[in-house]
């Protein structure tokens, strides 16, 4: 929850600005989205310290290249974007068209010199976030199209950027750590990725105190930004216990 500390430096800045300056609705989900934009300054931070000349070296992703992520994350906002429009004007309008043209364009942008990435991820970022800012309160409640065309819920549309710039920020493999995610962040992740995998989160009583995920006979524990890495198929460093075969990172959105 967003603390009071922070709801009164919100309207602060709110009286400052005036009435002509853009900020988000009442009701649009504040954590979520001070997690994405926190998530954005990241990988652009990442990306940033990334050499132009190892652009087309591989990534964590397997079969894709740090352009190939680079052009996925920027693609991603570009597709958000077009859903949260949708639901700021009543047209439907889905993430992709479809599988094939999704990965399409994904292999486009792989081609793109790094200059072009760099502004794709970058003007399509600012796009994703003046969509948010212009949404009124009603627009938050929208169901949209998602992805394979199932129903998304545009007030996740933050939370499911946050995991895309976070998560593949460490894929560029250029200075990402899951030790640098915000304990929110962290926690959630953990707790999202080990129901996805079946496994029981026992409770964290610290951001940095050890964890544990169970079931179908094992337990693992470590530190929650360990196990997220390990959950997140991003390879399993300082963790104790028997870990089962877990599938290699992938892209989501």
């Amino acid at each position: 929850m967003t603390s009071a500390t922070e709801s009164a430096a919100r309207d602060a800045l709110r009286a400052r600005q005036g009435p002509g300056a853009r900020y988000d609705a009442p009701l649009a989900p504040a954590d979520e989205l001070a997690l994405a934009r926190r998530g954005t300054a990241y990988f652009a931070r990442v990306l940033n310290g990334l050499p132009d000349e190892d652009f087309g070296a591989p990534s964590l992703v397997s079969g894709w290249t740090r352009a190939a992520v680079i052009a996925h994350v920027g693609y991603n906002a570009r597709a958000l974007a077009r859903v949260v429009e949708g639901a700021r004007t009543g047209i439907d309008l889905p993430m992709y068209a479809c599988e094939e043209a999704r990965a399409e364009e994904i292999a486009r942008g792989a081609s793109l010199p790094p200059r072009a990435l760099r502004n794709l991820f970058r003007h399509a970022a600012v796009h994703l976030d003046v969509e948010w800012r212009d949404l009124a309160d009603a627009g938050w409640d929208v169901l949209a199209r998602g992805r394979n065309g199932g129903p998304l819920p545009i007030r996740e549309t933050p939370w499911l950027r946050a995991r895309e710039v976070w998560l593949h920020a460490v894929d560029l493999d250029c200075g990402g750590s899951f030790s640098d995610f915000p304990a929110e962040f962290t926690g959630r992740m953990l707790a999202t990725l080990a129901g996805a995998a079946g496994l029981t989160l026992s409770p964290v009583p610290r951001p940095q105190a050890e964890a544990r995920v169970s079931g179908a006979g094992t337990e693992v524990s470590g530190r929650p930004a360990d196990l997220v890495r390990w959950l997140a198929g991003r390879g399993a460093r300082r963790l104790a216990g028997g870990l089962p075969d877990l599938p290699g990172p992938a892209d989501e959105g």
